[in-house]
């Protein structure tokens, strides 16, 4: 599905919302993405239509290269949606909550099943989420039950502005220390910070 979007590509998009957000022309939260465009493109080509991609508050590469139409997510990330996107349409959600959209994509993958569909789903979860007690418990729950759902841990080793290794006194997190079938993970560093776009105060 992501042979369309090209690292170029992806960076170009994230710079014209970054720019439009430091105009003040979005006048709600924006999470952007930079360094993890290849990780998500290799991910990508693994994702099929009939799948579902749930995500964090970051998630505007995932909807494009789920095939949201760049026009549409432009214009709820405009609108000050960029923190929830939703698009039902391409089997595609969002959440600002921290660890929201884990349940949820617990809960749609043991349905798929149910239904002998054949569809995957696939949960994209920051490296601190990763270590709360929802996350480690879908995790478990969807090894017992062998649910048709992958954990995408992208590891940008801090949580806000916390290293996230720090927080937990240990040079490992839960994921590096117990492998599973239902997670993958990649590393990245980002030229934007946490929230925003660097240039203009936020909240």
């Amino acid at each position: 599905m992501s042979n369309i979007w090209s690292v170029q590509d992806l960076q170009a998009f994230e710079t014209e919302i970054a720019e439009s957000f430091n105009r003040g022309e979005i006048r709600a939260p924006v999470h952007l993405s930079d360094g993890n465009e290849l990780s998500l493109i290799e991910i990508f080509k693994e994702v099929k239509p009939i799948d579902w991609v749930f995500c964090s508050w970051r998630s505007h590469y995932q909807c494009l290269l789920k095939g949201v139409p760049p026009e549409e997510l432009t214009h709820e990330i405009m609108a000050g949606r960029s923190i929830s996107l939703g698009f039902p349409e391409y089997r595609i959600f969002s959440s600002a909550i921290v660890g929201g959209h884990i349940p949820i994509a617990v809960g749609a993958s043991k349905a798929e099943k149910l239904k002998r569909s054949g569809a995957h789903v696939w949960c994209f979860i920051g490296d601190m989420t990763s270590e709360t007690g929802v996350a480690q418990s879908a995790i478990r729950y969807a090894e017992n039950h062998d649910l048709p759902i992958t954990f995408i841990i992208e590891d940008n080793e801090i949580s806000v502005l916390t290293d996230t290794r720090q927080v937990w006194a240990s040079e490992t997190l839960r994921f590096e220390e117990r492998s599973s079938s239902k997670v993958k993970s990649f590393k990245y560093k980002s030229k934007y910070p946490h929230a925003g776009a660097g240039k203009r105060i936020q909240f």
